[in-house]
């Protein structure tokens, strides 16, 4: 016997709305706005998944198209969901940061099953500057790497992100392919630890144009220093973010 074929978007959709359907307590639009982040928050619908048409959806939900756009409009609102012209309504590609781990980015989009990649902007060898002598507590004519590029997730553009990293914990600029940690991890200088700050900015044209945003457009800037086994700064990098794409939180607890 064959093995059942698997249930499509619409099905899932539909059966989903069928569970809480009879709820008289929140609008037929609440509900389906609910249905809809359940579908996303269990990757039944996944980032940059377009949605059916609305005449579809109201279709399976048994609900109005007036219905089913506010539903969406309110999720546009809250950065849910995006619209492209020509192409509809999709999923936009959003990540939770813990600020309490130390990972890769690759490791990051690995961890939530999505894709790392890379466009490199920029590779480039030299001297720490004034400001970054400060920072890695490297006395000046100390050599670095530079590197430049935009981390994406599953195609999608996540952040920009610039490292400078101290030359003599690498074996050369190209040892870095996909992942600058796993590098650093071959020559023992994976960092352990890190001092990180967070500022919220507004993105200019360069920016969001590599982010696929909108000049001024909310965007986050993070910084970070990492520190590997020995104690030693070797790394300073900046990643600059879509304010829609992340989310940003940490665990805390109550200082003894």
């Amino acid at each position: 016997m064959s093995e059942p074929a698997p249930k499509s978007l619409s099905a899932d959709l539909a059966e989903r709305f069928a569970q809480v359907e009879q709820n008289e307590h929140l609008p037929l639009y609440r509900q389906v706005q609910n249905l809809l982040r359940d579908a996303i928050n269990e990757r039944s619908l996944k980032p940059d998944d377009v949605l059916p048409p609305e005449r579809e959806l109201a279709q399976l939900f048994g609900v109005s198209r007036i219905t089913i756009r506010k539903a969406i409009e309110g999720l546009v609102n809250e950065d849910v969901l995006g619209t492209r012209q020509g192409s509809g309504t999709f999923v936009r590609p959003k990540v939770e940061k813990n600020f309490a781990q130390l990972n890769s980015f690759s490791e990051e989009m690995a961890a939530r099953g999505m894709t790392p990649d890379s466009v490199w902007l920029s590779r480039a060898e030299g001297t720490v500057s004034p400001d970054e002598s400060m920072t890695l507590r490297a006395s000046p004519g100390t050599r670095v790497f530079r590197f430049n590029r935009i981390r994406l997730a599953d195609g999608n553009p996540m952040s920009i992100e610039k490292a400078v990293v101290l030359a003599d914990c690498l074996p050369s600029i190209t040892a870095v392919d996909h992942s600058l940690y796993a590098a650093l991890k071959k020559t023992g200088n994976r960092p352990v630890r890190a001092l990180q700050r967070l500022k919220a900015l507004l993105l200019n044209a360069e920016q969001a144009k590599l982010l696929g945003a909108r000049e001024g457009d909310a965007g986050l800037l993070a910084e970070r220093i990492g520190f590997n086994a020995k104690g030693a700064a070797i790394e300073f990098s900046q990643s600059w973010y879509r304010g829609d794409t992340y989310d940003f939180v940490a665990e805390l607890s109550l200082g003894e």
